[in-house]
C-alpha cells in the first residue's frame, strides 16, 4: 500500500509576520487560492494515496487545526509529535508506525507547505519511484530541475548517462552564486525540495545503519505502535530523540540513494521573494497580495502583502518586501530576507 505522509509540524519564521507560531504558513492562504497550503497537499495526495492512508504528522499544538482544515482525515490519520525535532525523528516514527502495520509499506513523504503546479507530472513521478521500488530496495528523492542558480536551494548531484531514475553522487550544501551558476551549466545537479519515497522497511534498515540513536529509540515501541499505548510511549520517548534533518541522518550517508529529476511547477514558497517569484506582477515587477487597496508609485521590484481590508500606499522603494499584518508592520530589503528569522529572535516572543 501507498501511504502519504504530510510534515506539518514547521513554524514557517521566514514568512513572518503572516506566518506565526500560532498560525503557521502550512495553514494559510498565502496564494489567494481559497485554500491554504495544507488543504492544497492534501487534495493533491489524493492522486496516489486512498484517504485512509494519509497521514498528517504535526506538533501537538496544532492538533486541532489539521482537524478544523482537514475534516476528511480520521482523527487517528493524525500523528502529533511533542517536541520539535526536526525531520529525521518524525520520519522514523511514522516509518516504525506504519511498519509494524504493513511490512510493505511504501512511504510518499511530502512537505505541507509547497506549491506544485504541475500535479499531474507530479503523480506521474510518484508512480514511477512506486514501480523503481517494487525491484530495488532504493531511498528516492523528487529532485527539481533548476531553472535558474539559485543560492537558496540545497542541490543533488547525480550520475549522468542513466535514464529516468538515476544515483545519486552526492547532497551538496547551498552554493555561493558562481557555485551555484556551475552546478547549473554542468546539467547534473537538481534542486533538493525535501520529497521521498521509499519502503517503510528500506528507510528502517537505514535508521538502524546510519542513525542507531534514532532506530534505537522508536524501534523500542514496535509493540505499540497502533494500539492505546503508543501515545504514552511517544510522549516519553519522542523528546530524547536526536534533532537532525533526514538529509543529514540518512541520505548523505547511504549508498542506495536515487533521484528523479522533476519539472512540477515547484516552489517551497519559503520566503517572501520565493513567493514573489511565483505571484503575477505588474510593469515594474511589483507584487501584491491581498489588501483592499494598494496603490505604488516609483516602485520596483516590490512584494506587498496587505492585510484584509487595508489600505496601503508605497512610494519610491526598489527591491522591498512590505507586509502589513493586524499587529505587525514589516519593512525590509528583498535581499536581505534571511535575515528575517535572527531578526526575530531579539524581539518579545510574546507579541510574535
Amino acid at each position: 500500500m501507498i501511504y502519504t505522509l504530510i510534515m506539518a509540524g514547521g513554524v514557517g519564521s521566514r514568512f513572518w509576520p503572516k506566518s506565526r507560531e500560532s498560525f503557521p504558513k502550512q495553514f494559510i492562504d498565502i496564494m489567494g487560492t481559497g485554500k491554504s497550503f495544507l488543504q492544497m497537499t492534501y487534495e493533491r495526495s489524493l492522486a496516489f494515496s486512498t484517504p485512509e492512508n494519509i497521514l498528517v504528522l504535526t506538533n501537538v499544538n496544532y492538533k486541532q487545526l489539521v482537524s478544523e482544515q482537514l475534516p476528511a482525515l480520521a482523527e487517528e490519520n493524525i500523528i502529533t509529535e511533542p517536541s520539535r525535532n526536526n525531520t529525521a525523528p518524525c520520519i522514523a516514527y511514522a516509518a516504525y508506525k506504519l511498519f509494524a502495520k504493513d511490512r510493505e509499506a511504501v512511504m510518499v513523504v511530502v512537505p505541507s507547505d509547497h506549491l506544485i503546479l504541475k500535479e499531474n507530472v507530479f503523480a506521474e513521478k510518484i508512480g514511477m519511484a512506486v514501480a523503481f521500488l517494487q525491484d530495488h530496495e532504493a531511498l528516492i528523492t523528487l529532485g527539481i530541475q533548476p531553472t535558474r542558480p539559485d543560492t537558496g536551494y540545497g542541490y543533488i548531484h547525480f550520475e549522468a548517462g542513466s535514464a529516468g531514475v538515476k544515483k545519486v553522487k552526492s547532497f551538496r550544501e547551498k552554493p555561493d552564486a558562481a557555485i551555484a551558476q556551475q552546478y547549473i551549466n554542468s546539467g547534473e545537479y537538481l534542486w533538493n525540495a525535501g520529497i521521498f519515497i521509499w519502503k517503510a522497511k528500506d528507510v528502517i534498515q537505514a535508521l538502524e545503519r546510519y542513525a542507531p540513536q534514532l532506530s534505537g529509540l522508536f524501534s523500542q515501541g514496535s509493540e505499540l505502535y497502533n494500539t492505546p499505548q503508543e501515545a504514552a510511549f511517544i510522549e516519553v520517548y519522542y523528546p530524547q530523540s536526536q534533532k537532525i534533518s533526514v538529509d543529514y541522518a540518512i541520505m548523505e550517508k547511504a549508498d542506495n540513494v536515487y533521484t528523479i529529476p522533476a519539472d512540477i511547477g515547484w516552489s517551497d514558497v519559503g520566503t517572501w521573494a520565493s513567493l514573489w517569484n511565483v505571484t503575477g506582477k505588474d510593469a515594474h515587477n511589483n507584487a501584491v497580495v491581498g489588501g483592499e487597496q494598494v496603490l505604488l508609485t516609483n516602485t520596483e521590484g516590490t512584494i506587498v502583502s496587505a492585510h484584509s481590508g487595508t489600505t496601503v500606499v508605497v512610494d519610491g522603494l526598489k527591491d522591498f518586501i512590505v507586509v502589513n499584518e493586524k499587529d505587525a508592520l514589516l519593512i525590509y530589503p528583498i535581499h536581505k530576507e534571511q535575515e528575517i528569522k535572527e531578526v526575530l529572535k531579539s524581539l518579545d516572543k510574546s507579541k510574535l
